[in-house]
């Protein structure tokens, strides 16, 4: 799992690949149209392409000789499980600070 993870969050640390990933998520696209708001050669692009794939975030089939491009965001259920369990950590965490800055406050007015 943790390498998976490694491959999805590496993924996701690119500005364009997260913009694929969101252009993705309204349907398929070809290739030629996911890259065309970004500013860089297609050779270039496809490597991003080919990092989503990596990472299992994407999948891409030619039709004829256009490449098309669909999301699979069942891949990011590693992440999301990941991200929940450090949100419940640091949930836990703050809970048990507040209460603990509750009870010096607490004592602070009883001492007084």
């Amino acid at each position: 799992m943790a390498n998976n993870l490694d491959h999805i969050f590496s993924a996701l640390s690119d500005p364009t690949r997260r913009a694929i990933v969101a252009r993705l998520g309204q349907g398929e696209a070809p290739v030629k149209t996911l890259a065309a708001p970004h500013d860089m050669a297609l050779p270039s692009f496809l490597k991003h392409i080919d990092a989503l794939e990596r990472a299992g975030l994407v999948h891409s089939r030619k039709e004829g000789r256009v490449r098309v491009c669909t999301l699979h965001p069942e891949a990011l259920a590693a992440a999301e499980s990941w991200l929940d369990q450090q949100r419940n950590l640091w949930a836990g965490r703050m809970d048990r600070l507040g209460r603990l800055a509750e009870q010096i406050a607490e004592d602070e007015r009883t001492a007084e």
